[in-house]
C-alpha cells in the first residue's frame, strides 16, 4: 500500500513550479525527485502533474513516501517511554544510561535499536533517524522521524532553533547571579580528545539558565540552549565553577545518583507538516527524583 505527504500550498509559494516546490520548500534532491517521477510518485490536486507546472495558492501537492528497506540498527526486545506518535515522527523519553544510537563500539543496547524493534512489532519498516542526540548519562525528550523527507524538515527547524528543548539539571553549589547567560565559545580539549572545553578558538555557544530553587550545598536549574554544541550545558557549567552533580566527565562522581542529574525535560516544535504546535513533557528518572529528594532533605535540616 502506497503512502503519501499531503501538502497545501501557501499563498507565498503561488507561482513556483513542482519541481521549485520540492527542491526549495521541501528539500528534495534532483535524484530522489527522478525517483518520484520515475515511480508516478508526485500528484497535484490527486492528478499527473508534471515537473514544471506552476502551483497556486490552496492546491494540495501529493508525494508519495518512497519506503527504506532496512531499521538501519538490528532490533532488540526493550520497553520505551513514547510521549508522541504521529505518522511522521516519534519522541521517545530517554533513560540515562542509554546511548541514543550505535556510535564507535557499541552497535547494540541503544534507544534506536530498541525503538527499531517497537517498529518490528508493528509491522513496520522504517529507517531510525534521530533529529538530535542526548549524552548516555542525560535522560528526556529525544524526536525521531519517520521517513526522510519528515527528517529533512524537522532538521530545517532544528537548524532554524524553532525546535525549543528546555533542561533542568541539579549542580553543585549556588550560581551567582541566581538567572543570566552563559556566551562563551565551545571547541575541542587541549588533552583529551572525547572532552570539551571552553576556548576562544571554538564554537559560539550560548546557555541560558533560571534557579528554579537553592539547597544547602546544590541548586535546581532550568536550562535552554542557544546552540547546540557537544557537552555544551556540561561544559559551562563547569566552566562556571558548578558542575552538575554525577557529571564524572566534568565534575566529579556522586554516590547518590548514578549518571548525571540531568534531564531534557520538555520540547516545544511546530510540526512538521500540519498547523499546529506539539508541546511535551518527559517525567523525571526515578535516580533524579530521589537525589532532588536528597537535596531538599539535607536543606531542611
Amino acid at each position: 500500500m502506497k503512502t503519501y505527504l499531503n501538502y497545501q500550498i501557501a499563498e507565498k509559494y503561488e507561482g513556483l513550479t513542482v519541481e521549485a516546490y520540492l527542491k526549495q520548500v521541501l528539500t528534495y534532491s534532483g535524484r530522489k525527485i527522478q525517483k518520484l517521477t520515475r515511480q508516478k510518485g508526485v500528484l497535484l490536486n490527486k492528478k499527473p502533474v508534471y515537473l514544471q507546472k506552476k502551483i497556486q495558492t490552496g492546491d494540495v501537492l501529493r508525494v508519495l513516501v518512497l519506503g527504506d528497506s532496512s531499521y538501519g540498527v538490528e532490533p532488540e526486545p526493550s520497553p520505551i517511554e513514547i510521549l508522541y506518535e504521529d505518522s511522521y515522527l516519534i519522541v521517545l523519553n530517554k533513560p540515562s544510561g542509554l546511548l541514543v544510537h550505535p556510535t564507535g563500539q557499541t552497535t547494540h543496547g541503544t534507544l534506536s535499536n530498541y525503538l527499531a524493534h517497537y517498529y518490528q512489532q508493528q509491522g513496520v519498516i522504517s529507517t531510525i533517524r534521530p533529529i538530535h542526540r542526548l549524552d548516555r548519562e542525560t535522560s528526556g525528550c529525544v524526536v525521531f522521524a519517520k521517513d526522510s523527507q519528515t527528517q529533512a524538515l524537522l532538521e530545517k527547524l532544528l537548524r532554524e532553533g524553532s525546535i525549543k528543548r528546555t533542561y533542568q539539571a541539579l549542580i553543585e553549589g549556588t550560581l551567582t547571579p541566581a538567572n543570566g547567560t552563559v556566551n562563551a565559545p565551545i571547541g575541542p580539549h587541549p588533552g583529551k580528545p572525547n572532552r570539551r572545553a571552553v576556548n576562544s578558538k571554538g564554537d559560539p555557544a550560548i546557555t541560558h539558565y533560571k534557579t528554579i530553587k537553592s539547597f544547602a550545598n546544590s541548586s535546581l536549574l532550568e536550562l535552554s540552549l542557544e546552540t547546540g554544541r557537544t557537552h555544551q550545558i556540561r561544559v559551562h557549567l563547569a566552566y562556571l565553577g558548578h558542575p552538575i552533580i554525577g557529571d564524572r566527565m566534568y565534575g566529579k562522581n556522586s554516590s547518590l545518583i548514578a549518571g548525571q542529574a540531568l534531564h531534557a525535560y520538555s520540547l516545544q516544535l511546530p510540526h512538521p507538516l500540519e498547523q499546529r504546535e506539539i508541546a511535551l513533557e518527559a517525567p523525571f528518572p526515578t535516580n533524579f527524583l530521589h537525589l532532588l529528594d536528597r537535596c531538599t532533605h539535607s536543606s531542611n535540616q
